[in-house]
């Protein structure tokens, strides 16, 4: 096969892999492509400059060829370009006049529950001193390893720790008003609720969550997944007061399902206009995209965010320091969600349910 042939190959692929994230569907095979986004854009971009400096443009079927090639990349650029630096802030930075005691830092950790190196999390733990830590994939050891090295920084705790990579711990310095461990969609798979007093007297609500990602093993559908996101953001969309949502979504930004989340609870991204910041795999150089998110009703101003160094995990963890400044919410008011929106998230949510139930009447008929 020549380089020519080859390249014509790859537009193919690229524009198939582009285009199946699209399908209504909620497979593994087909939400696994919405991750390698990044990875794929950069790859169309290396095809095009390759076919450009390589061959001239002297037919018909090139001139197609890179007409689609060059749709292909618009597309898939157009989806990443709201986390990058060229992309106006949908979280502006605090003003001067911002109260310090509505400040905050937050950080969510994915641990690695097979993980047994705990002095590098402690570690940087000790160095950012956030304020609010939300830690993912813990067991019982590393509750004990947590605990042992920051627990007697935190007053306020919610631990939930499991031996199913879904255990959950919330370690607080400021006080937890009425916090809530739910299973939303699974009974193995919790999500920690809460209240939040800041420094000012200023109280938020907060949720942490880690849906399961879809899985051919295990989880061949995202509805799982999908359903426990549409279930916050209708909690968030609701709340009387301003709204955190953090954790390891199991998901990249771009996706439709995230889209959906942000519209329906009427949230906003730190990460939009600032950078990717991603946090799996922290063990490849080339295949890395942000699982890990922060997101934010519009009483919230952002003054840092950023992703942390190696902490022996395959997640980097995720850090913002945070102001609340509800007195400039309208200057960056998301758009209000749409009645297709609101039926979309209910239908997902339905679907789960009906699934959960057919698996239910499976188990029973089977005993």
């Amino acid at each position: 096969m020549n380089l020519k042939s080859f390249l014509q190959g790859f537009g193919i692929l690229a524009v198939v892999i582009t285009m199946v994230p699209i399908i209504a569907a909620d497979y593994w095979w087909i939400r696994m492509f919405d991750y390698p986004h990044i990875e794929l854009t950069l790859l169309t971009l290396t095809a095009i400059a390759a076919y450009f400096i390589r061959f001239e443009i002297r037919n018909w079927r090139d001139y197609a060829f890179m007409v689609i090639l060059t749709g292909c990349f618009v597309y898939q650029f157009a989806k990443l370009y709201p986390y990058t630096v060229l992309s106006p802030l949908e979280l502006n930075e605090p003003t001067a006049q911002v109260n310090p005691e509505t400040g905050f830092k937050v950080v969510t950790a994915n641990v690695l529950q097979k993980n047994e190196i705990s002095d590098s999390l402690i570690s940087e733990m000790k160095r950012v001193k956030p304020d609010i830590a939300v830690f993912t994939e813990t067991n019982s050891r590393w509750k004990n390893e947590i605990n042992n090295g920051i627990g007697s920084e935190y007053p306020f705790k919610v631990e939930v720790p499991l031996p199913n990579t879904y255990g959950m711990m919330l370690y607080s310095k400021l006080e937890l008003i009425n916090p809530e461990v739910k299973y939303l969609v699974d009974d193995s798979i919790p999500s920690i609720h809460a209240e939040v007093r800041l420094r000012s007297g200023d109280r938020i609500r907060l949720h942490a969550i880690h849906p399961t990602p879809p899985m051919p093993q295990h989880n061949p559908s995202s509805s799982d997944r999908d359903a426990e996101m549409m279930k916050v953001a209708l909690e968030a969309r609701n709340s009387a007061i301003p709204v955190l949502v953090i954790g390891d979504f199991n998901d990249v930004p771009w996706s439709q399902t995230v889209g959906l989340f942000k519209r329906v609870g009427e949230l906003l991204d730190v990460r939009q206009g600032r950078s990717f910041y991603n946090t799996f795999d922290a063990g490849s150089f080339i295949m890395r995209w942000p699982l890990d998110h922060i997101f934010l009703s519009e009483e919230f101003r952002v003054k840092e965010i950023a992703a942390g160094p190696n902490i022996e995990s395959d997640h980097f963890h995720f850090y913002a320091e945070l102001f609340l400044q509800p007195e400039l919410a309208n200057e960056q008011k998301p758009e209000p969600a749409s009645l297709e929106d609101l039926e979309q998230a209910r239908k997902q949510i339905e679907k789960e349910q009906e699934e959960d139930a057919e698996k239910g009447q499976n188990g029973s008929s089977n005993n």
